[in-house]
């Protein structure tokens, strides 16, 4: 039976707490993170309750203990005093969009001179930094306590503005004398964070800011920000259906930062309402600069669902250079999946996080891969195909669906110029439909390049591309034969099928298609 209402949309903690929405207490994080230091930055991707826990804090922080009657907050062990009233700053710029560097600088002289009419201090001049500088001890001395700064979103301007590097940086550089401006306020402040989809180089944007400790990839803030399991089975325990438990969580968890995985709560809250499966984050809005960026630094789709990385490159990015791996994983649509060390330095293994994510945004990287083809037509026959184990029709899907790619397309277009172009494809259709694929399927004999599980079967495949002489060296076919890695689904009871596949990139097709015993 359902339980309590759900806080589709709603960012107001206060709001949250006095009309009965459903609630995950996060305060356990709030009396944390004030215990144990000042300045905290925290990068998670879009709809994932950022806003809220700023707006939990900022009630906190303001002494709203009716709010928190039955959280850990008002616990004798959290020690939290709520008869002390902080003033607050709050900066937000999750509103509008804006084009201009000057558009930018006025709306943060205008934030200024709402915090002066509301403190009631002298006027301040100069550029935004050199006012929060002269403002923040005068609003300190006004209230007789030390100034909290919640900063969120506090990159948009720069996310907006990522097709156009140089506006970018002229953003980059007005945000960068604004915050760098907290740093030398130290004795008037007590407490700071920001948040933010993306995280910049410390070099760049807050090398002003240098005293910030990033708890991103700490372990124990992994679940700041998303539902745990625990949360859904408690919070949540009267909107679950036994019979779609697992499905929820294929869906929608996986999502980590070092620790514990979490549900990304937006996706839980609207299938919750409306009750059936979609892909409702990604459906809220894919950044066109992210498309853009993968359009013309293409990447092997198989490899980005099980590659290593280390923290330069998910830790922070540059305007100068952004790499998409950096950009997919800070956005949300690549997330850790485990670490190891190797030698002296921390490595991660990152992949899709989900079967949301993996499918739309297969999805998404099939249009951009083929253009204009049909791609619906196909897709069904597809699913029809493997459910019924037809190795010859499925090749001619795959020689259709190639053959359908328009040559003004490529002429356009250099993304089939890329390695790992063909593979992409076909890892990209079949993951589009929501099938578990493994790319790059370890097993104790070495690697097949694809594995595809469905209901009625397990499918192996090996690519080749032709070389110039349009030869090839060995026969794939052969090589997933030789190797014996069909060995490793034997006990499955399942028909495993063995495929090879050698692509031509003249004539950008199928050359060859080998198909082994059913075994």
């Amino acid at each position: 039976m359902q339980s309590g209402k759900l806080p589709i949309g709603i960012q107001s903690f206060k709001e949250i707490r006095t009309k009965g929405y459903l609630y995950v207490d996060k305060t356990p994080f709030v009396s944390q993170l004030t215990s144990s230091g000042k300045y905290y930055f925290l990068s998670r991707p879009r709809r994932f309750g950022k806003s809220l826990f700023i707006d939990t804090l900022d009630c906190a922080f303001s002494g709203k203990i009716d709010l928190f009657y039955d959280l850990f907050l008002i616990r004798p062990e959290a020690a939290w005093d709520f008869k002390t009233i902080f003033p607050i700053l709050r900066v937000d710029f999750a509103g509008g969009t804006m084009k201009d560097p000057t558009e930018l600088t006025k709306r943060l002289h205008r934030l200024l001179t709402k915090w002066e009419e509301q403190y009631n201090t002298k006027k301040t001049a100069g550029s935004p930094g050199e006012r929060l500088v002269s403002l923040v001890p005068y609003i300190a001395e006004i209230t007789g306590n030390q100034v909290v700064i919640l900063i969120d979103e506090y990159d948009k301007p720069l996310l907006d503005n990522l097709n156009d590097p140089h506006l970018a940086i002229q953003m980059r550089e007005t945000l960068k004398d604004f915050y760098s401006a907290i740093k030398p306020l130290d004795e008037h402040l007590r407490f700071v964070f920001l948040t933010g989809v993306s995280k910049f180089a410390k070099a760049g944007i807050f090398s002003g800011l240098n005293n910030l400790k990033d708890i991103t990839l700490e372990k124990r803030y992994s679940s700041i920000c998303g539902y745990t399991h625990h949360d859904l089975t408690t919070t949540f325990k009267g909107w679950i259906k036994e019979e779609t438990s697992s499905q929820i969580t294929d869906w929608y968890n996986g999502y980590s930062w070092t620790g514990e995985p979490v549900y990304n709560p937006f996706d839980i809250l609207l299938y919750f309402d409306e009750g059936i499966f979609r892909p409702f984050w990604f459906e809220s809005g894919t950044p066109s600069f992210l498309v853009n960026l993968l359009s013309k630094k293409p990447r092997n789709l198989p490899e980005l669902d099980n590659f290593m990385a280390g923290e330069d490159l998910l830790g922070s990015f540059q305007i100068e250079d952004l790499k998409p791996e950096s950009l997919l994983f800070q956005t949300g649509y690549l997330t850790i999946k485990g670490d190891s060390w190797v030698g002296s330095k921390l490595f991660y293994r990152v992949g899709f996080p989900n079967l949301e994510v993996k499918s739309a945004f297969s999805q998404l990287m099939l249009n951009t891969l083929v253009g204009t083809s049909d791609l619906s037509s196909n897709q069904v026959r597809l699913d029809t195909i493997l459910n019924a184990g037809d190795t010859e029709g499925l090749s001619k899907v795959f020689h259709s669906f190639f053959a359908s790619i328009p040559h003004d397309w490529y002429r356009k277009n250099q993304l089939a110029g890329f390695e790992g172009y063909y593979a992409s494809i076909v890892y990209a259709y079949f993951a589009s439909l929501g099938y578990v694929v493994i790319p790059e399927d370890t097993t104790n004999k070495g690697q097949i390049d694809m594995t595809v599980k469905t209901g009625a079967g397990i499918w192996l495949f090996e690519f080749k591309v032709q070389d110039r002489n349009r030869t090839t060296q060995i026969s794939p076919l052969k090589q997933l034969q030789d190797k014996g890695y069909a060995e490793k689904y034997r006990a499955l009871g399942k028909p495993i099928y063995e495929i090879g596949i050698v692509f031509d990139p003249v004539t950008r097709n199928i050359v060859t298609w080998e198909i082994g015993d059913i075994l």
